[in-house]
């Protein structure tokens, strides 16, 4: 198993996770994060002072997969996400040891 972790634009959230929806990805988690990277934030006026924004707002996009399925999940998140400009975001792929549904106690990859 692995989990794919995906920070990607904001407005892109409702098309890569229609798109994963289509090939029946629908086990994620989505949190609201900060960050920044080569987009380096923004500088912008408020009350008539100059402010520079060092973290913008972005999605993260947390989901656990088979072996099997990572580069699929990968290419839709790619594919949705990206808009060709600085900031479309990044994707990491880290092993998952294993997991386990508190509800019944079904382990590895039965509780997915």
């Amino acid at each position: 198993m692995k989990k794919i972790e995906a920070i990607i634009r904001s407005s892109r959230l409702e098309t890569v996770k229609e798109a994963l929806g289509k090939y029946g990805i629908h086990g994620m988690t989505v949190t609201h994060v900060l960050g920044c990277g080569l987009q380096r934030g923004q500088t912008e006026y408020y009350r008539g002072n100059l402010y520079t924004v060092n973290l913008l707002p972005k999605v993260k996009v947390e989901i656990i997969a088979l072996d099997h399925r990572v580069p699929e999940i990968v290419d839709i998140i790619s594919r949705e996400a990206r808009t060709g400009e600085i900031g479309d975001g990044k994707i990491f792929i880290y092993p998952v040891e294993t997991a386990i549904r508190i509800r019944t106690g079904e382990q590895g990859e039965d509780a997915i």
